[in-house]
């Protein structure tokens, strides 16, 4: 199957081992069903390698969404020659104590994070969290930018604006909350107990005020018993009853990566794709786990699985170099707020 549509692009996102690609990497980012890469530590040496890999990612693909999870705090993957964002949880708390100079802050780093990584040629920054935390959860902790909704909400719209300002699009991520269990869904499957009404009182909070606004929303590796039976990202109830139908959310919905043990109860890696493809993702992720890739990889090319043209909303249309960036009054004046701050 050959994809001569730019705006068309496949449905599984894959990652890269090293600095530049192989001959393997160039192989599979050309198939047409592969429609994304994340960018992880690993891949960072310096600023301009990353341009540079992010260039032979697009020589491989015209139909490629390049992201990373550059949040903040402790998920930073490029640090070598990128401003260090704090973590969502510091933001909140500045917030807190600083009023609207705070929220303008939040809408700054938004900005900066979004400016830093578009200008590497990425597409997007998997953010922001809007899981409501502070320290329940062993995963999500100082990521959240507080344990109270409606200060997630206030933190999170300032932040997601900066972002806009950039040319960035959102994903808010994990829907519909991750931070009510202990367990880290990396390493093995969270169960949540609670009722709806309890969470609609509290974890969906953010994600119903801010569906509307968000691009993208990655659902979380939980279950919720007294809910659904199924794991929220393959499950049709949460996808498409609850995220499309009852919070009206009209954007991309990417799994969580496939990899992560919280995803393994599901099945093999094609169980695991063909459930989150049937419940409503748009794209699928597996990372670090190159076979698991080539096995969904080849489901997706037999079964002929329809390319996406919902995804091409998550492409940047920005074109400023760092060079451009770098002189800044903008990002000066952020810079020096946050050394003003620490």
């Amino acid at each position: 199957m050959k994809n001569c549509d730019s705006r068309l692009h496949g449905r599984l996102m894959v990652d890269v081992d090293g600095h530049s690609l192989t001959l393997d990497d160039r192989q599979l980012l050309a198939n047409p069903q592969v429609g994304g890469v994340i960018l992880f530590a690993r891949n960072i040496v310096s600023r301009e390698q990353v341009c540079a890999l992010v260039a032979e990612i697009r020589s491989c693909s015209k139909n490629i969404l390049i992201a990373v999870d550059q949040e903040g705090g402790r998920v930073q993957r490029f640090s070598h020659g990128f401003t260090m964002i704090p973590s969502m949880q510091q933001v909140g708390d500045f917030i807190e104590s600083a009023g609207s100079e705070g929220v303008l802050l939040s809408r700054e780093l938004g900005w900066l994070m979004a400016s830093e990584v578009l200008a590497c040629g990425l597409d997007i920054s998997f953010a922001p969290v809007l899981d409501v935390d502070r320290d329940t959860s062993s995963i999500i902790g100082d990521r959240a930018f507080s344990d109270q909704p409606e200060k997630v909400i206030t933190a999170a719209t300032a932040f997601i604006e900066g972002m806009q300002d950039a040319g960035m699009a959102s994903t808010g991520k994990h829907f519909p909350g991750h931070g009510g269990v202990i367990a880290d869904s990396h390493l093995e499957a969270p169960v949540d107990n609670r009722s709806w009404e309890q969470l609609k009182r509290h974890d969906l909070m953010p994600f119903q005020s801010l569906a509307k606004t968000l691009a993208g929303i990655m659902p979380a590796h939980i279950t919720f018993p007294a809910i659904d039976a199924d794991s929220v990202g393959f499950s049709s109830f949460w996808l498409k009853q609850v995220l499309r139908e009852q919070l009206g959310f009209r954007g991309v919905i990417f799994s969580d990566d496939l990899s992560m043990k919280g995803a393994d109860i599901v099945g093999s890696y094609v169980d695991k794709a063909k459930a989150a493809l049937a419940a409503g993702c748009d794209m699928i992720l597996v990372c670090n786990d190159r076979q698991g890739a080539v096995e969904v990889l080849a489901y997706m090319e037999q079964q002929q699985t329809p390319l996406s043209a919902l995804i091409e909303s998550m492409r940047s249309n920005s074109s400023v170099a760092w060079a451009e960036l770098e002189q800044s009054p903008r990002r000066k004046v952020v810079i020096e707020k946050l050394a003003s701050v620490a």
